[in-house]
This record gives structure tokens, sequence and C-alpha cells, in this order.
């Protein structure tokens, strides 16, 4: 078996540093669907320097980069053409300022036998230059297609389950036509989401939006319509990744307030079909 657990868990993953500015920042809200309408207060917070603020979800982008060095790990040998990002979980230590640099240090930490799959979770730290506490830390779920049936655990039941009940908020995020081509100036530069006959040969009759793009959108539906616009009250972001979104469709979040936990669950406009489940914001 090329994955081998006894080798991986533990093990570093090599990181490195990562700097961004204000440029930086707006160019992934725009990638995430900022800034419509061009002319609203709370949308200009996302997209103008003036009184710029930070969308949460912007912490998967410093820690992205570090997946690569997943190939450099002993007992971590697999096709990445098999690999599916199945949930993120983000924690945000304390707000995330708009020009700044991280160093990111990762590890594996666990490896689960899904049967026909293994899921490698991938956590890093990411610390700003001259600080030894970091600034937000990424648990990354990496669903491996073929590689499970080795006999080890099967992992934690997914939590954050959305409640019955009529949710207390309901977002519609429209994308773009040629969302995917925005957010992938972000850094992921797969294919899949810009070249149609890479897309194809995926499966789909399109390429697909990053699973980090619906994150982000849905991110940002919770903050602005949960949080008041406040992104500094998100200190955890959590999420599995229930199906794709082809660019141009609609987003729909439905939001359930809870203490101080906001769970969210997303799907499409247009097929009725899930873009993310079990998902959770826990309040600052």
């Amino acid at each position: 078996m090329p994955i081998d657990p006894k080798q991986a868990v533990g093990a570093s993953v090599p990181g490195g540093t990562f700097a961004w500015d204000r440029d930086r920042i707006i160019l992934y809200h725009l990638g995430v669907g900022a800034g419509v309408p061009q002319t609203d207060p709370n949308e200009l917070t996302y997209t103008y320097e003036k009184n710029l603020k930070v969308l949460p979800s912007f912490g998967v982008i410093p820690a992205f980069g570090s997946l690569g060095g997943m190939s450099a790990v002993p007992g971590m040998s697999f096709n990445p053409a098999l690999l599916l990002h199945g949930e993120q979980d983000l924690e945000i230590r304390k707000p995330i300022p708009v020009q700044g640099e991280v160093a990111t240090q990762g590890k594996v930490a666990g490896i689960y036998d899904k049967g026909k799959a293994a899921l490698v979770v991938i956590e890093t730290e990411s610390a700003l230059k001259g600080e030894r506490e970091p600034l937000f830390v990424n648990r990354f779920s990496l669903f491996i297609r073929g590689e499970g049936g080795f006999g080890g655990d099967s992992g934690p039941k997914p939590g954050n389950e959305a409640p019955t009940r009529a949710p207390d908020e309901v977002v519609e995020s429209r994308t773009l036509p040629q969302q995917a081509l925005l957010y992938r100036l972000s850094g992921d530069k797969n294919p899949l989401h810009a070249d149609p006959d890479f897309a194809k040969m995926g499966g789909f009759d399109v390429p697909i939006l990053h699973g980090l793009c619906s994150y982000g959108v849905v991110c940002k539906a919770a903050v602005d319509r949960a949080l008041g616009g406040d992104t500094t009250k998100v200190a955890r972001y959590q999420a599995r990744f229930a199906g794709v979104v082809f660019p141009g469709e609609t987003i729909v979040t439905s939001l359930w307030k809870d203490g101080n936990t906001i769970l969210i669950d997303a799907k499409t406009k247009e097929r009725g079909t899930p873009v993310i489940s079990n998902a959770a914001i826990t309040i600052r």
C-alpha cells in the first residue's frame, strides 16, 4: 500500500513563508464574490483600501501551499489525481491583519481508514513573522481514493448537524461565470477549475468552482448576515465539502444561531444539490 500510516502519522510536512498586502486581500475577496453591489458600504470594506477588513476564511490561503510538501513525507506516496478535499477546519486565534507575513509549519495529524479511501488530516500552524504563537491553524482533511482498507480507525463521525427547524437566515450568493478564473489567482492553479479538457477527464462538462472558493462564499454570507459584517468575531470555521458548484450558479446558505455557534448548510439554487454541510462558525 503506497500510504503507510505508521510512517506518515506525526511526520512533519514542509511549510514555508507567505506574505500579503491589501491588494492580495482585495483580490481574495473579489474571488469569493465580494463587491456586489459595488457601492454598498459593507462591500467596500472588503474591496477598497479605506477601512479594509479581512474575511477570516482568507486564513486558508497562506497555508495552502504547504499541501505540496506532502510528497516529501515518508509513507505518503499516492496518485494526486485521486485526491479530493473532504473537509476544512480553520481556527483564527486573533484577527488577521490587512498585511503581514507568516511562516507555516505542518504535520500529518491523522490517517483514517474509510474502506475504499484514506482520509489524511494535515494540520498546519501559521505564525506572523517575529511571533511564536500561531495566528491561525488549519486542518485540511484530504480524501484519497483507493488508499483505504488497511484496517485502521475510521475516524470521528461528522458533527455540526443542521437543525430540522427552518433556518434563522437564508442568503443567496450568485457566482460569476468567471469566478473560478478569478479565485485561482489566490494560489490554487489546479486545471480542473480552468481547463475544459481537463475538467472532462475528471467527469465534468465544464470546470468547477474551487471547494475553498465556496468555503469563502459561505463564510462571507454568514459573517454579513449573522455577525453584522464583523469579521473579528469568527474564532473557528469548520465545513465539509458535500458537492460541486459550477461557476455562474447561486449558492444558497442557510444559517441557524445556537448560542455562540452558527450552524451552516449550503446548496445550489439551480440544482438543489449540496455544496457545504456539517459546517459551523464559532463566535469569539
